[in-house]
């Protein structure tokens, strides 16, 4: 998931469940409207991901991490879609 622009957006989804990487509107301002596409639906499959693998019933370590990359690929995803409305830019799917 490379674009021609050298970015690889399942790298920068990860890096935003771990907590490397921290979407604001600096962030995004150098990606086209393309680009921000990409990075919606690369988050959009890294939540789909997470929620995917066994639920860790007995483990609360586990589950606390689990709910925190699931609490930031969310609030990218809204920093992301207010970020596009305000620069008029359609990127919903």
């Amino acid at each position: 998931m490379v674009s021609e622009s050298g970015r690889n957006f399942k790298a920068i989804a990860y890096d935003i469940s771990e907590g490397f990487v921290t979407v604001n509107p600096l962030f995004l301002k150098p990606f086209d409207e393309k680009n921000l596409k990409s990075l919606y639906r690369a988050i959009e499959r890294k939540q789909s991901e997470i929620r995917a693998e066994p639920f860790p019933y007995n483990d609360s370590i586990l589950i606390r991490q689990r709910n925190i990359k699931l609490q930031r690929l969310y609030a990218a995803l809204i920093v992301l879609k207010n970020f596009a409305r305000e620069a008029k830019l359609a990127i919903n799917l």
